[in-house]
């Protein structure tokens, strides 16, 4: 058991947690809390760490969740450390006791676009995790084929951002791009039609058709999307608000667009 916050393999983990460039460079994310293992493909797991509290109280009951994640471990292997090393490699105030080191999948554009009707979100500069994390969540529930982010987007494997897409991480095909124009003419090229959320829209988004190829383009936080950015769209929308609110959240902007999609789709199939 490690029970010394000066183990280099703690050290490396206390470092990956703070550091995008450490995580970039090595190619790993850490993901911690029970369903985030439970859901984590075998196949990206590198390393585990469980507090010895944990591996006692797994091995107490005989809930079904519990007997899943003791066969897992004993096939992806693990590391047990005391409760005070845990929490210095936690990330989180509460945290559960289990941690996982996965690889970073990596994804093409052709196969966000492999699809006959792709869905996706393209993320401009958006810099709270958080947000980024809460729209891979929602739009796994949408039925999204996709995010591709501008390259100063937040980091996606930001352990935040890992925590609140509650394992959507796992599932959701997502792509850096250095030119958002480029992406927006290669989806031209494949029939998608692309949606600027904007003030200066003049239709709600429910009088627009999604059910083909969309795309929605959604700006940084504080400032919307780039005016050039923004001109790249065929269309603007903006979504129906009373009272004085003149823009929702990025992630709540994100969700009910893509939400709107899906009703739309459903639909249809109806």
């Amino acid at each position: 058991m490690i029970t010394s916050i000066a183990n280099q393999k703690v050290k490396q983990i206390v470092q990956w947690q703070t550091s995008a460039k450490t995580r970039r460079q090595d190619g790993i994310f850490l993901a911690e809390g029970l369903k985030m293992y439970e859901e984590a493909p075998t196949d990206l797991i590198r390393e585990v760490y469980l507090t010895d509290v944990l591996l006692q109280h797994l091995g107490s009951r005989q809930e079904k969740s519990d007997i899943y994640i003791e066969e897992k471990l004993k096939k992806t292997g693990y590391e047990v450390v005391s409760e005070t090393v845990f929490a210095r490699m936690s990330d989180t105030r509460t945290p559960q006791g289990i941690l996982t080191v996965l690889e970073q999948p990596a994804y093409t554009l052709a196969q966000l676009l492999q699809t006959d009707r792709p869905l996706l979100v393209l993320l401009e500069d958006l810099q709270d995790p958080g947000n980024l994390g809460t729209i891979l969540r929602t739009g796994e529930g949408a039925g999204i084929t996709g995010v591709i982010m501008s390259k100063n987007t937040v980091d996606i494997f930001n352990p935040k951002t890992i925590r609140a897409t509650m394992g959507s991480i796992y599932r959701i095909p997502f792509f850096y791009t250095e030119s958002m124009g480029e992406i927006v003419g290669t989806l031209r090229e494949k029939g998608v039609r692309v949606y600027a959320a904007h003030l200066q829209g003049q239709d709600y988004c429910g009088s627009f058709s999604f059910i083909g190829g969309t795309a929605f383009l959604i700006g940084n936080e504080g400032n919307g999307l780039r005016r050039e950015t923004a001109e790249l769209a065929d269309s603007y929308l903006k979504i129906p608000m009373e009272g004085q609110v003149e823009s929702l959240n990025a992630a709540i902007a994100a969700s009910l667009l893509v939400y709107e999609a899906h009703r739309q789709r459903h639909m249809q199939k109806g």
